[in-house]
């Protein structure tokens, strides 16, 4: 495999479509109350994928080196793993990319604020930078909080509230509490596509010390919290809209919800770790779905 192959397989590509999900919802409703700005847009969606890629690089350095991506793994092979990329590399990649995404950061929060926002400003620059933090603290290091159980709540404060509340504040400069409903319908979907992982790597993970979520309830319970997440996160989205109601075209967002179901009915009936993998793809499109259906039946 070429290089630029195994880099492109490190970035894990299918992932960004879950990662933009957030600012697209949080555009959409910033355009639905009147304000909107293309420039704030692009450079948002850009700085995300920097921050994913991020993560990305990391996850696939940390758990390659403390050996949790070995042989017992049900996934796609990491490419530390398969020796592809040496760690030293991937460190300087994660530098490289941390350095670009904090330029883009700063770019986007210039536009945003200029000099009239200093406070704002400051704040969403330490925001910034506990987004790198924590994509790199999820699987690198002694404490790594991906070993801990607490992979989930970052997934929900990151992709789901600081992603679609922090998103409408850089239109806004500031923020109606009913944005959260859709934050937290985000939120909750992310942590989904997060559970799914967890619950196909549960052997090596255990076997490894990554004590998830799913490592320290079983399988059993797993599959009840994941009907917990995306349930919620449909009523959420559904008491937004009831909110907020100005056209039957807002609830074209529960189409995404018919794949949904349906990949929880298949969760629910499997017993083969091997037949998640495929799921993880359609929830994390389906969740992509979902924010541009919920979107655009807010500014029809």
């Amino acid at each position: 495999m070429s290089k630029v192959s195994s880099w492109i397989k490190a970035a894990r590509l299918r992932t960004l479509p879950l990662s933009l999900s957030g600012i697209i919802v949080g555009s959409f409703i910033a355009a639905f109350k009147g304000f909107f700005d293309p420039v704030i847009c692009i450079l948002a969606l850009c700085t995300t994928i920097g921050f994913q890629i991020i993560s990305n690089f990391a996850n696939d350095y940390g758990d390659g080196v403390k050996g949790t991506d070995n042989e017992d793994r049900v996934g796609p092979e990491r490419t530390l793993q398969s020796g592809e990329i040496s760690p030293k590399a991937m460190k300087n990649a994660i530098s490289l990319t941390g350095i670009i995404s904090i330029a883009l950061a700063l770019w986007l929060i210039f536009v945003a604020f200029g000099t009239d926002y200093v406070f704002y400003s400051i704040l969403f620059i330490i925001l910034g930078i506990g987004c790198i933090a924590a994509a790199i603290k999820y699987t690198i290091g002694d404490h790594a909080y991906g070993y801990s159980g607490y992979g989930d709540l970052f997934v929900f404060l990151f992709f789901g509230l600081l992603s679609v509340c922090g998103t409408y504040f850089l239109y806004t400069k500031s923020l109606d509490l009913t944005v959260f409903l859709p934050a937290f319908s985000i939120g909750l979907l992310s942590v989904g596509v997060l559970n799914l992982n967890n619950m196909r790597d549960r052997e090596s993970d255990k076997k490894s010390g990554k004590n998830t979520i799913v490592v320290k309830i079983g399988n059993e319970f797993a599959r009840y919290y994941h009907f917990y997440l995306l349930g919620a996160s449909f009523l959420f989205a559904l008491l937004y809209t009831a909110i907020n109601f100005k056209s039957a075209y807002q609830f074209l967002f529960v189409l995404a919800y018919i794949p949904i179901f349906k990949h929880l009915n298949t969760v629910y009936r499997n017993n083969d770790p091997k037949a998640l993998d495929p799921e993880l793809k359609k929830l994390a499109l389906s969740t992509f779905l979902f924010a541009i259906l919920f979107g655009i039946g807010l500014v029809l």
